[in-house]
This record gives C-alpha cells, sequence and structure tokens, in this order.
C-alpha cells in the first residue's frame, strides 16, 4: 500500500486526496491517514527541495569540502546557515569534515561565497568544486520497493 502511495506521489508531488486515491484504488480516508503517518513521521521532504536555484538567478552549484577544527564544529555549523547561498551541510569522515552545498550567480560570485565561508572561525582549509552538469539527478523510486 505504502510503495503504491509513495509511487503516485513521486510522479504527481500535487496530487490531491483523491487523484491520489484514484490513482492507487485505496480509499481516500486510507489514503488521508496515510499521508498523515508520512507527515508525522517526516517522511515527505519540503517543497523547498523542489525549486531550481538557477530559476532564482544562482545558476552555478558547487560543493566545499572542508576541513574543521573539530571543537568549533557546532560554531562552524551556525555560521554557515547565515549564508543564505548554503543550500545544505553535511558531516563527513575520512578526507573531509563538511560537504557544503553552494549555488552562485557566476564564478566571481562564487569566490564570494567561498572566501565568506573559509573566514569563518573554525574551518581551516576548503577545496571547491564547480559542478558542470547533473549526470545522476536525485532519485528515489528505485528504493521503494527494495
Amino acid at each position: 500500500m505504502d510503495a503504491l502511495l509513495l509511487r503516485a506521489l513521486n510522479r504527481d508531488p500535487d496530487a490531491t486526496v483523491v487523484s491520489l486515491a484514484e490513482q492507487t484504488g485505496l480509499a481516500r480516508n486510507t489514503v488521508r491517514s496515510r499521508l498523515a503517518r508520512y507527515t508525522q513521521r517526516k517522511a515527505l521532504r519540503t517543497f523547498e527541495r523542489r525549486i531550481d536555484p538557477a530559476f532564482l538567478g544562482y545558476p552555478l552549484s558547487a560543493y566545499i569540502l572542508t576541513t574543521v577544527t573539530q571543537r568549533k564544529l557546532a560554531a562552524v555549523g551556525v555560521n554557515l546557515s547565515t549564508i543564505p547561498e548554503v543550500l545544505e551541510v553535511n558531516g563527513l569522515t575520512g578526507i573531509a569534515d563538511l560537504l557544503i552545498h553552494v549555488v552562485a550567480r557566476d564564478a566571481d560570485d562564487l569566490y564570494r561565497i567561498a572566501g565568506r565561508i573559509l573566514d569563518i572561525d573554525g574551518i581551516k582549509r576548503t577545496n571547491t568544486g564547480l559542478v558542470m552538469r547533473e549526470m545522476v539527478g536525485y532519485r528515489i523510486e528505485q528504493l521503494i520497493d527494495t
């Protein structure tokens, strides 16, 4: 039942409860209760993840690998959250401490953003990689049945 509903939502995230019920053959109340359960469990991501930054004037996307002074990691995270062009930050193990996904208007803007990140107290070193093209876009449907 969940797989049916999640596939239908993935194909049409704006579908109404009635439409989802029709597409899946499930009762409207079943669809409504499942959607409420997904919301309660925070299983569905926000609409924000669907907006293309290029539409907002940020066509450049880059990832910045960052080495951080460990005892300053929490403060670094707070500071990174104040930079509007920082879309997400992930803690890593291995070659770097953080993977920072940023967007920029152009190369000069990316240089400014990278400099602002490097200026944060606790950041020791950065290495920036510009996204040239998306090879495999974000996808999830292949995991629904596994």
